[in-house]
């Protein structure tokens, strides 16, 4: 039987080799369908060529398929990935064979003009499907369906392609009214596709070669280098041959845009970076990937559904993050299955392997169908709804990258603040990745075992200054900051930096604070006055560009490569003026230079005159009062916080190390004593019939009320209220445990008394029983395992 099913397994991946892919029984004129889509030889290609080729037969797509595959005879001896999809090859013209310019996209016009030419296949389809290469497809893709017609293709809006409506369209076409800014899927009738074609490679050349209007005012090119030449072409060859497309902006979705209600789109673009909290994908970062060919290896694997309810709430941008998902790990299915079509071993069992063999994953990417919403077209008002979707859900350039950073020390008191910062900033949203810079000394290391607690970037310690001799650990800060500089590879180009005593609440992101290159942005420390006083005329040449600020900083790499050194500096300058130490210059209560570092941070952003934009909306410490309306993104639990008589302070958890995993164990027992405890008493006082403690009668709700508020809470003291503005919390403040009657303390003084003379006399009848000579017979131990007592020997 194992082998019936081999040989037939066999069968049909022959069948799939010979070309026959998605061809469907029923597809007679006038209604054949043929997808195409163009690729070149290339690993960058192949691995995109798996997930649409899955998608393309999971979503039932109706016909068949065929790859445009454009090689240069050195290329094609080289490439093995011919058994990726049925191929059509066509000659390369990456470089053209008349100018010799190299333009890569140039080879979809082209592949089409030459399937046309010499394809069989062409003989026998009525409309045509063209897609690229990084798409997925979530359901059939029916021209007809859509609303296309003869004449009157249907395609997506590509709304940058601004020289529809200026000087460039009016250069290239005799029609620039007819021009549409269209592209990424097109579903057109093939007597229209017949017409359009050489005109589409024809436009495509001429609008390559014209260098003097490939600036991003005319054409909407960010790089301003022509490379968008290629969709240009078929919007003026369109034009040229007459053709008026029905634009829809609501069947292709780019992963990390937002549909809009009642959408369902049938076809993902990931054409641009996308993330899912502080997991990201960016096709560019696979350019010479080899992922088909490893066997077992896939794409970082991304959260699971169940992590995107818990970090975001926001049901629509939920709805978004989860068809980012969606988009990755079908990619990712695929991946997996070609791994298996090329013979690679079974791979090991994972979660998420599992995962994506599971009917859940399976029923979130069933075909999907279209709906009323989704086939709406939109010409009149689609170019304002698009730019109000970029300016909600992402911006026409992609978002910048981000790192964040925070500094630590090599102790149990830095590491639950660890594990604090980096579960919230899995929870946040947060982009990008996060690295703890872990400053310790040699010494640490060996006995060091938080390890895993980050993703960590080690360098070595500079509490005791190396020179000077000054025990100062906040000089590690910057210093570990230029450490990182100088010894990582990044390609973020902003850095976000948070201390560890802090908890991520929402995204901090430069695009949404306006920081900008030479304009970091930060959070106010209004108590840093050495900034208005003769502090700043010593250690900067520049005190009017002194900002008082830290906390949270947002700063582009460049002005970070510069700002690093000064940072480290001017902190050892300003702690080593001890004579400037005084409360009245620098506002450090205690006197003893504690904050050299924050005006090390200050004074070298003011040597290179880097100004800050300060936002208050940003940080705040718990225990103030928030400004109304305000999304603070960040708690900073630096000072102690009360809410009634509950109060923390880190710093009464300097020693304790509350990551130790032994002392979860001790915790637990600890708790299932006082537990089983109150549980006895609890059934006891049922026994004796005493009323339920907490139902009181109407008579004493009042009181009872009080009682319970006082003894949960306190009292609640004015003085106790924190504004928006204070400093500092009083350690000396405590709240004193309201007293009960001494009527009410009598009674419990009773039953107290006579609870323990109970247990007592139990304890001694059970000693007595035990003690009685009955050895050799059966107990449970506390394990509830049956035992036998040998000779001589007590249960304990």
């Amino acid at each position: 039987m194992a082998g019936f099913l081999v040989l037939v397994a066999v069968g049909l991946m022959g069948l799939c080799m010979n070309g026959s892919w998605g061809v469907e029984a029923g597809q007679e004129a006038p209604r054949r369908i043929h997808t195409l889509f163009s690729v070149e030889c290339q690993n960058y290609f192949d691995w995109q060529t798996v997930g649409l080729m899955h998608s393309y037969k999971k979503a039932g797509q109706p016909g068949p398929i065929t790859r445009l595959l454009s090689c240069t005879d050195d290329e094609k001896k080289k490439y093995k990935g011919m058994h990726l999809a049925p191929t059509f090859e066509v000659p390369s013209m990456s470089r053209h064979p008349k100018t010799g310019d190299w333009y890569p996209a140039i080879n979809k016009p082209a592949g089409v003009v030459h399937w046309l030419k010499h394809s069989k296949e062409a003989e026998n389809v009525d409309w045509v499907l063209i897609l690229d290469a990084d798409m997925i497809i979530r359901g059939p893709i029916v021209p007809w369906e859509l609303g296309a017609e003869k004449g009157k293709p249907v395609a997506a809006y590509y709304g940058y392609l601004v020289g529809c409506d200026n000087i460039l369209s009016q250069l290239h076409t005799k029609h620039p009214d007819l021009c549409d800014k269209v592209g990424g899927l097109l579903a057109m009738h093939m007597d229209d596709l017949r017409a359009l074609a050489p005109m589409w490679l024809s436009k495509t050349e001429e609008v390559r070669e014209d260098r003097a209007h490939w600036t991003t005012n005319i054409t909407g090119d960010i790089y301003g280098k022509g490379w968008i030449s290629e969709m240009y072409g078929y919007s003026f060859g369109a034009a040229e041959v007459g053709l008026q497309h029905k634009i829809n902006d609501n069947l292709m979705i780019y992963p990390g845009y937002t549909p809009r209600e009642g959408v369902v789109p049938i076809l993902f673009h990931y054409g641009l970076p996308f993330s899912v909290g502080n997991w990201s994908f960016s096709k560019l970062d696979h350019h010479e990937d080899g992922i088909v060919y490893d066997c077992g290896r896939l794409f970082p694997e991304p959260p699971y559904p169940k992590e995107v309810k818990l970090m975001e709430s926001d049901p629509n941008k939920r709805r978004a993050l989860l068809l980012n998902l969606e988009c990755i790990n079908t990619l990712n299915e695929g991946l997996l299955l070609q791994h298996a079509a090329n013979g690679c071993p079974k791979p090991k069992w994972s979660k998420y392997l599992s995962f994506l063999k599971s009917k859940t994953f399976a029923e979130l990417t069933r075909p999907k169908q279209l709906t009323p919403a989704t086939l709406q077209f939109e010409k009149a008002v689609h170019v304002v709804q698009a730019v109000q979707q970029q300016v909600v859900d992402e911006p026409t350039k992609p978002h910048p990258k981000i790192h964040t950073l925070f500094s630590t020390e090599c102790t149990p008191y830095f590491d639950w603040q660890t594990v604090g910062l980096v579960h919230s900033f899995h929870l946040s949203g947060q982009p990008g990745n996060i690295t703890r810079l872990l400053s310790c000394t040699d010494e640490d290391l060996k006995q060091y075992t938080g390890h895993d607690l980050a993703p960590t970037h080690y360098v070595p310690s500079m509490s005791r200054h190396p020179l000077t001799g000054d025990w100062y650990p906040a000089i590690n800060k910057p210093a570990a900051v230029l450490h990182w500089l100088n010894h990582a590879n990044t390609d973020a180009e902003y850095i976000v930096i948070l201390d560890a005593d802090m908890i991520l609440r929402g995204p901090i992101t430069p695009w949404e604070f306006k920081a900008a290159r030479g304009r970091p942005v930060s959070t106010p420390y209004d108590y840093l006055i050495g900034c208005d006083n003769e502090l700043a005329n010593l250690h900067t040449r520049h005190p009017e560009a002194c900002d008082k600020v830290g906390g949270v900083i947002i700063m582009h790499i460049d002005d970070l490569r510069k700002f690093a050194l000064l940072w480290l500096h001017k902190t050892e300058e300003v702690r080593a003026d001890t004579a400037h130490y005084a409360t009245n210059i620098t506002g450090d209560i205690y006197e003893s230079g504690w904050i050299s570092e924050m005006y090390g941070y200050s004074f070298g952003a003011a040597e290179l005159k880097l100004r800050h934009q300060i936002s208050s909306e940003i940080l705040i410490y718990p225990g103030y009062a928030p400004q109304p309306g305000m999304r603070y993104r960040v708690f900073h639990y630096g000072l102690e916080y009360k809410v009634g008589n509950w109060s923390f302070d880190k710093a009464n958890w300097r020693n304790v190390d509350v990551t130790d995993k032994n002392k979860l164990q001790t915790d637990l027992l600890s708790i299932e004593c006082i537990k089983t405890l109150n549980e006895a008493l609890r059934l006891h006082h049922q026994k004796r019939n005493c009323p339920d403690p907490n139902s009181l009668s109407n008579s004493n709700s009042d009181a009872a009320e009080e009682v319970v508020v006082s003894r949960k809470f306190g009292k609640l003291d004015p003085s106790h209220v924190v504004g928006s503005n204070r400093a500092e919390m009083n350690h000396s403040q405590e709240i004193s445990e309201p007293t009960l009657t001494d009527g009410l303390f009598s009674s419990v003084r009773f039953w107290v008394v006579a609870l323990w003379a109970f247990c007592g006399l139990g304890f001694l009848t059970v000693a007595s029983v035990l003690f009685s000579g009955r050895r050799g017979k059966g107990f449970m131990d506390i394990n509830g395992r049956d035992r036998h007592l040998r000779g001589g020997e007590v249960p304990l």
